[in-house]
């Protein structure tokens, strides 16, 4: 999973891409510090894998992954080419879904592109230039398909008559997510890759001295996000910065003493399956325990052919329990023993947590 964390210049960004990556994006009180985007790829906390490595006294352990970028700050005029304009909106079309960072607090030390510290006009002007880039998108895309239509193949007629329902919901600054499609128009839709239709997940970024109260200001974003659909994180990216860089003993105890009950990393990883519908299964043993993301629905086969095709396409039975089960249990064969393994089919759909051993036959 690829997500992109987007916002205006000096909203926090780069200082919450380090705290979760580790990665070391420059920062800078100025604008378009970050001009190529910045990439980290890290491990999704999961402490159900140490619990069963530890077991399972399983050599290696693997959880699943997910892919930040880092993109430029995005200014009033990007999708026309001001500030850096273009070149960012495009390394946003390659993301599965947007983190978008609005700065709430005041700090006459921190300049802000804008003047002033107002996270709904930010949302605002981040949302619509996101808008005018897909706008143009589609109108680019209507120019071929129009003549295409004109030799009377109906693929690019009903094509043509979804770019202009698309092009009528962007010029009334409607967001294409929203928008219920046929599965026919789905793909249309899905083949333009626009940045209104990927799913946005707001950060509101607090000062230190506001963990754990109420802000005017994030509660402006909540009201904002809850008239678009869209989920909210609270989070201070200094902070998460500074605790990323502590061993983990320290900075259990630094987050106790801060009343932060969840890291940035845990709150995003968490915002994000919920968005795109994603969860985890496990497989363990004395080799390695690993975590595998897969969409919520998933059934049994498609699950197996995660970890290779052979598995899906000679795919005999999944042998399913829960990891909870499985370690009140003692381990695979005692809970087997009292009857808690259970042997599903084709049509089992995996659930979050399921530890599964895979049968096949190829």
């Amino acid at each position: 999973m690829k997500l992109g964390v987007v916002g205006l210049p000096n909203v926090g960004k780069s200082t919450l891409f380090n705290a979760i990556t580790n990665a070391g994006a420059e920062c800078a009180n100025y604008p378009f510090c970050t001009i190529e985007p910045n990439v980290g790829v890290v491990p999704v906390p999961d402490e159900r894998l140490d619990l069963l490595a530890n077991l399972y006294n399983s050599k290696k352990v693997t959880p699943t992954t997910l892919e930040f970028v880092d993109i430029a700050g995005l200014v009033k005029g990007a999708a026309s080419g001001e500030g850096l304009g273009n070149k960012f909106l495009s390394h946003i079309r390659q993301v599965d879904a947007i983190v978008h960072v609005v700065r709430c607090y005041e700090d006459e030390n921190i300049t802000h592109v804008e003047g002033s510290v107002n996270p709904v006009r930010d949302m605002d002007i981040i949302n619509l230039e996101l808008a005018l880039a897909d706008l143009e998108t589609v109108q680019k895309r209507i120019e071929k398909t129009e003549k295409q239509a004109k030799g009377g193949d109906k693929k690019f007629i009903a094509e043509l008559e979804v770019l202009k329902k698309l092009k009528e919901s962007l010029e009334k600054g409607e967001l294409i997510r929203k928008i219920e499609f046929t599965k026919e128009e789905r793909e249309t839709v899905n083949d333009l890759f626009l940045l209104t239709d990927k799913p946005v997940i707001y950060a509101a970024n607090i000062k230190e001295d506001e963990i754990g109260k109420e802000s005017e200001f994030v509660k402006q974003v909540e009201k904002k996000a809850k008239e678009e659909g869209r989920g909210v994180i609270t989070l201070c990216a200094k902070i998460e910065e500074e605790l990323s860089a502590l061993p983990k003993e320290e900075r259990e105890i630094f987050q106790s003493e801060l009343n932060i009950e969840k890291s940035g990393l845990d709150k995003l990883v968490t915002a994000c399956y919920d968005l795109l519908g994603l969860i985890s299964y496990l497989t363990a043993g004395e080799k390695e325990t690993r975590a595998w993301t897969i969409e919520k629905g998933t059934k049994a086969p498609q699950a197996a052919g995660k970890i290779h095709t052979d598995f899906e396409k000679g795919f005999i039975r999944a042998e399913v329990v829960n990891y909870k089960v499985l370690l009140e249990a003692g381990g695979y064969n005692a809970a087997k023993e009292k009857g808690k393994v259970r042997s599903e089919g084709k049509d089992y759909v995996v659930q979050d947590g399921d530890v599964i051993l895979f049968r096949f036959n190829v």
